[in-house]
């Protein structure tokens, strides 16, 4: 364990939701059967779109690449099935947007059972072996692998750790906070994975050129802080147990809370102050890209809350829809009343069970009629609770209301693109106003400007 700190590590601000992790902590990881069939949309990831390179009819093997990154900041994406691609079609993702996407019809034989668990996750991970990669192949590993952000973000993981002469990186975080209530994928991963969790973080650090490498992770998860520091004992990678508060797994708050260095907001980068940030996942991902030059296929997505009969973590892959992982998961209860991609802070609500999972997916939430019961909105007080709470110490009302009457110069005024849609103000607000809604119709009509 880091030497020096204590749990007391926190940020500024910040709110404590309940946690509702109990539904599904202690549920251990379970391998979902492959499906008939799978739909990837070709936008996964911040940044630019990948572009298909198979046919309608083409035979596709488990882990080829269907399409191919079409910029630095883009990444390829591979079949997580054996079988043939379809003709390409359109999808609609929770948060609204419609991408083509690419149908793979499972044929012969799939990877499933131990034998994924294997291939994904198990064997030696070498991590006292690995001068053997150079910046270089490890960074070009992780490109050609398609990984990406799995906290969330889904920001392209090789951008981060491309050495950069002017930027130097001192320090490599992994982000094992997973503040975000409900949700336990990362958490399951800390405790059923450690070993390439600590190799990742190995090799992240080793191609960004960092000195030291720590690990987050939030004083509510002791036996995760356990099995971690076991794992990382000798490695020269640090254990730190942080504060217990939300939003700590955004990356700037992250930093703030272990380094007390600042970020300054967009289009300030954590690179601007020597750090580079990456979730437990990813770093379990970036191990298997390395050592095994395997792509990202699966993840482990973690289907939750009060909604669903048997609350579970599955080991899931790309391009299945929600309706089938629900399913998996023994379906809706009688009074579910609410799907949420991801949870109830930041995730989107949608409708349609035929959405494709994506990269970026780390959850699953479905709410009850109790759970999602919202206030009527009032007019605002001007309490200034959302002020208190906001980490970014923005003014959310103000923003908000901009938003709300179309003043697009104003909101770009009150630093709109500043906010991360964290959710702390609307969870605070007395006057249940739409805060983060109204802040993401304002973020595109700013970008919706600067397009004109």
């Amino acid at each position: 364990m880091l030497k020096g700190f204590v749990g007391g590590n926190t940020f500024p601000r910040g709110v404590h939701p309940p946690e509702r992790k109990e539904f599904s902590a202690d549920a251990p990881i379970e391998i979902m059967p492959a499906p008939e069939k799978v739909l990837l949309p070709l936008l996964q990831n911040i940044g630019g779109p990948s572009a298909s390179v198979v046919k309608a009819k083409q035979a596709v093997a488990f882990g080829e690449m269907i399409a191919k990154a079409t910029g630095f900041v883009s990444v390829p994406i591979h079949s997580p099935i054996t079988g043939k691609a379809l003709k390409e079609a359109v999808c609609t993702l929770p948060n609204g947007r419609h991408l083509k996407a690419i149908p793979i019809q499972a044929e012969g034989d799939q990877l499933s059972g131990k034998a994924l668990w294997d291939e994904i996750f198990g064997g030696d991970w070498e991590k006292d072996r690995l001068d053997k990669y150079s910046p270089q192949e490890i960074v070009k590993a992780i490109q050609d692998a398609g990984l990406v952000g799995l906290g969330g973000a889904a920001f392209p993981t090789h951008v981060k750790f491309t050495p950069n002469d002017k930027k130097p990186v001192d320090t490599v975080l992994i982000n094992g906070c997973e503040c975000e209530p409900y949700l336990t994928s990362d958490y399951r991963m800390m405790l059923e994975c450690p070993e390439p969790i600590i190799t990742g973080a190995l090799l992240a650090g080793r191609a960004a050129g960092a000195k030291t490498i720590i690990i987050g992770i939030e004083d509510n998860k002791p036996k995760a802080i356990e099995v971690m520091t076991r794992a990382a004992a000798g490695t020269g990678v640090q254990i730190l147990p942080l504060k217990t508060k939300y939003p700590q797994g955004s990356e700037k708050q992250l930093i703030f809370a272990v380094l007390k260095r600042e970020v300054a907001p967009p289009p300030g980068l954590p690179l601007d102050v020597g750090v580079a940030v990456s979730n437990v996942s990813t770093a379990a991902a970036i191990a298997r890209a390395v050592i095994r030059k395997k792509p990202l296929t699966h993840r482990v997505i973690c289907v939750t809350g009060a909604g669903v009969v048997k609350p579970k973590n599955v080991l899931a892959p790309m391009g299945i829809s929600y309706g089938e992982l629900i399913e998996f998961c023994g379906g809706l209860t009688k009074d579910a009343a609410r799907i949420i991609s991801g949870g109830p802070m930041m995730g989107f609500a949608f409708t349609d069970y035929d959405t494709p999972v994506t990269k970026g997916t780390s959850g699953v939430t479905v709410l009850t009629n109790e759970d999602a019961k919202k206030a009527e909105e009032t007019n605002c007080v001007r309490c200034g609770k959302c002020v208190d709470v906001c980490p970014m110490n923005l003014v959310p009302t103000k923003i908000a209301m901009a938003s709300r009457y179309k003043e697009v110069d104003l909101a770009k005024q009150y630093n709109i693109m500043a906010c991360f849609e964290c959710g702390c103000c609307a969870y605070t607000c007395p006057a249940s106003i739409p805060l983060v809604q109204l802040v993401r119709t304002g973020k595109a009509m700013v970008m919706a400007a600067s397009r004109k």
